[in-house]
Protein backbone atom coordinates (compact mmCIF):
# COMPACT_ATOMS: atom_id res chain seq x y z
CA UNK A 1 0.00 0.00 0.00
CA UNK A 2 1.40 2.96 -0.63
CA UNK A 3 0.51 7.28 0.52
CA UNK A 4 1.34 8.09 -3.25
CA UNK A 5 -0.48 11.48 -3.69
CA UNK A 6 -2.61 11.16 -6.93
CA UNK A 7 -5.03 14.32 -8.00
CA UNK A 8 -8.35 14.44 -7.33
CA UNK A 9 -9.25 15.27 -10.96
CA UNK A 10 -6.68 12.16 -12.08
CA UNK A 11 -8.48 10.03 -9.87
CA UNK A 12 -11.86 11.00 -11.91
CA UNK A 13 -10.18 10.46 -15.06
CA UNK A 14 -8.98 6.76 -13.92
CA UNK A 15 -12.80 6.59 -13.20
CA UNK A 16 -13.73 7.61 -17.12
CA UNK A 17 -15.53 10.52 -15.25
CA UNK A 18 -14.66 14.99 -15.86
CA UNK A 19 -15.45 17.49 -13.78
CA UNK A 20 -18.45 19.31 -14.72
CA UNK A 21 -19.08 23.04 -14.98
CA UNK A 22 -20.95 23.89 -11.96
CA UNK A 23 -24.70 23.74 -12.08
CA UNK A 24 -26.32 26.97 -12.38
CA UNK A 25 -28.45 27.25 -8.99
CA UNK A 26 -32.03 26.92 -9.35
CA UNK A 27 -32.91 29.63 -6.58
CA UNK A 28 -32.01 32.00 -4.46
CA UNK A 29 -28.62 30.97 -3.20
CA UNK A 30 -24.74 30.21 -4.16
CA UNK A 31 -23.08 26.67 -5.10
CA UNK A 32 -20.85 26.59 -2.26
CA UNK A 33 -19.27 28.88 0.18
CA UNK A 34 -16.01 28.91 2.45
CA UNK A 35 -16.52 29.61 6.08
CA UNK A 36 -13.00 29.48 7.71
CA UNK A 37 -11.50 25.93 6.68
CA UNK A 38 -14.54 24.63 5.34
CA UNK A 39 -16.56 24.61 2.03
CA UNK A 40 -20.54 23.42 2.03
CA UNK A 41 -21.92 23.25 -0.77
CA UNK A 42 -25.90 23.73 -1.23
CA UNK A 43 -27.64 20.55 -2.42
CA UNK A 44 -26.63 19.57 -5.78
CA UNK A 45 -29.14 18.31 -8.17
CA UNK A 46 -27.98 15.46 -10.75
CA UNK A 47 -27.96 18.11 -13.82
CA UNK A 48 -25.80 17.31 -16.88
CA UNK A 49 -25.76 19.93 -18.98
CA UNK A 50 -28.59 22.34 -16.90
CA UNK A 51 -30.80 19.66 -17.58
CA UNK A 52 -32.01 16.70 -15.04
CA UNK A 53 -31.92 13.32 -17.23
CA UNK A 54 -34.28 11.50 -15.29
CA UNK A 55 -37.23 12.61 -12.50
CA UNK A 56 -39.14 11.05 -10.69
CA UNK A 57 -39.97 8.82 -7.30
CA UNK A 58 -37.01 6.64 -6.32
CA UNK A 59 -38.99 2.69 -5.98
CA UNK A 60 -41.64 4.22 -8.41
CA UNK A 61 -40.55 5.79 -11.90
CA UNK A 62 -36.83 5.71 -10.71
CA UNK A 63 -34.71 2.30 -10.22
CA UNK A 64 -32.60 2.13 -7.24
CA UNK A 65 -29.71 1.44 -9.75
CA UNK A 66 -30.20 4.27 -11.87
CA UNK A 67 -30.89 6.28 -8.36
CA UNK A 68 -27.59 5.61 -7.68
CA UNK A 69 -25.98 6.91 -10.63
CA UNK A 70 -27.91 10.08 -10.51
CA UNK A 71 -26.60 10.40 -6.66
CA UNK A 72 -23.08 10.05 -7.84
CA UNK A 73 -23.70 12.52 -10.63
CA UNK A 74 -24.73 15.10 -7.67
CA UNK A 75 -21.22 14.54 -6.27
CA UNK A 76 -19.59 15.49 -9.24
CA UNK A 77 -21.46 18.30 -9.29
CA UNK A 78 -20.82 18.90 -5.82
CA UNK A 79 -17.03 18.58 -6.12
CA UNK A 80 -17.18 20.98 -9.54
CA UNK A 81 -18.77 23.68 -7.14
CA UNK A 82 -15.99 23.09 -3.98
CA UNK A 83 -13.37 23.62 -6.89
CA UNK A 84 -15.31 26.46 -8.26
CA UNK A 85 -14.65 27.98 -4.36
CA UNK A 86 -11.41 26.61 -3.98
CA UNK A 87 -9.75 26.59 -6.79
CA UNK A 88 -8.28 23.34 -6.83
CA UNK A 89 -9.18 20.03 -5.19
CA UNK A 90 -6.42 19.01 -4.20
CA UNK A 91 -6.33 21.75 -1.33
CA UNK A 92 -9.58 18.95 -0.19
CA UNK A 93 -7.82 17.83 3.34
CA UNK A 94 -10.85 15.60 4.11
CA UNK A 95 -14.89 14.89 3.24
CA UNK A 96 -16.50 15.50 6.24
CA UNK A 97 -20.04 15.04 6.01
CA UNK A 98 -22.23 14.27 2.83
CA UNK A 99 -26.34 14.64 3.10
CA UNK A 100 -28.23 13.31 0.63
CA UNK A 101 -32.34 12.94 0.29
CA UNK A 102 -33.80 10.73 -2.10
CA UNK A 103 -37.33 11.61 -3.36
CA UNK A 104 -39.25 8.40 -2.72
CA UNK A 105 -42.07 6.26 -3.45
CA UNK A 106 -43.88 5.55 0.11
CA UNK A 107 -42.56 2.16 0.39
CA UNK A 108 -39.04 2.69 -0.74
CA UNK A 109 -36.39 2.38 2.09
CA UNK A 110 -33.58 1.82 0.64
CA UNK A 111 -32.10 5.15 0.62
CA UNK A 112 -28.76 4.55 2.18
CA UNK A 113 -28.17 2.10 -0.93
CA UNK A 114 -28.56 5.02 -3.21
CA UNK A 115 -26.47 7.49 -1.86
CA UNK A 116 -23.94 5.00 -1.42
CA UNK A 117 -23.56 6.39 -5.43
CA UNK A 118 -22.14 9.44 -3.71
CA UNK A 119 -20.23 8.08 -0.64
CA UNK A 120 -18.40 5.52 -3.09
CA UNK A 121 -17.29 8.31 -5.87
CA UNK A 122 -16.06 10.62 -2.98
CA UNK A 123 -13.88 7.90 -1.52
CA UNK A 124 -12.31 6.51 -4.83
CA UNK A 125 -11.94 10.45 -5.42
CA UNK A 126 -9.98 11.07 -2.53
CA UNK A 127 -8.84 8.03 -0.54
CA UNK A 128 -8.81 7.93 3.41
CA UNK A 129 -9.48 11.76 3.38
CA UNK A 130 -13.05 10.96 1.05
CA UNK A 131 -14.40 8.79 4.32
CA UNK A 132 -16.98 11.01 5.57
CA UNK A 133 -20.26 10.67 8.09
CA UNK A 134 -23.42 10.94 6.35
CA UNK A 135 -27.37 11.34 6.35
CA UNK A 136 -29.27 9.46 3.79
CA UNK A 137 -33.63 10.99 3.97
CA UNK A 138 -36.16 10.16 1.85
CA UNK A 139 -38.52 12.48 1.19
CA UNK A 140 -41.59 12.77 -0.76
CA UNK A 141 -40.84 15.31 -3.21
CA UNK A 142 -37.26 16.96 -4.35
CA UNK A 143 -36.93 20.63 -6.61
CA UNK A 144 -37.42 19.61 -9.93
CA UNK A 145 -38.86 16.82 -9.63
CA UNK A 146 -35.56 15.19 -8.72
CA UNK A 147 -34.95 11.96 -7.50
CA UNK A 148 -31.88 12.73 -5.79
CA UNK A 149 -29.90 15.65 -3.97
CA UNK A 150 -26.58 15.79 -2.41
CA UNK A 151 -24.84 18.50 -0.51
CA UNK A 152 -21.16 17.83 1.75
CA UNK A 153 -19.08 19.76 3.90
CA UNK A 154 -15.12 19.72 2.95
CA UNK A 155 -12.34 20.55 5.20
CA UNK A 156 -9.82 22.29 3.07
CA UNK A 157 -6.27 23.71 3.97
Amino acid sequence: MTDEFVHPEDRLAQLGLTLPGVAAPVAAYVPALRTGNYIHTSGQLPMVEGKLPQTGKVGAEVTPEDAKALAQRCALNALAAVKAELGDLALVRRVVKVVGFVASDPGFTGQPAVLNGASELLGEVFGEAGKHARSAVGVAVLPLDAPVEVEIVVEVV
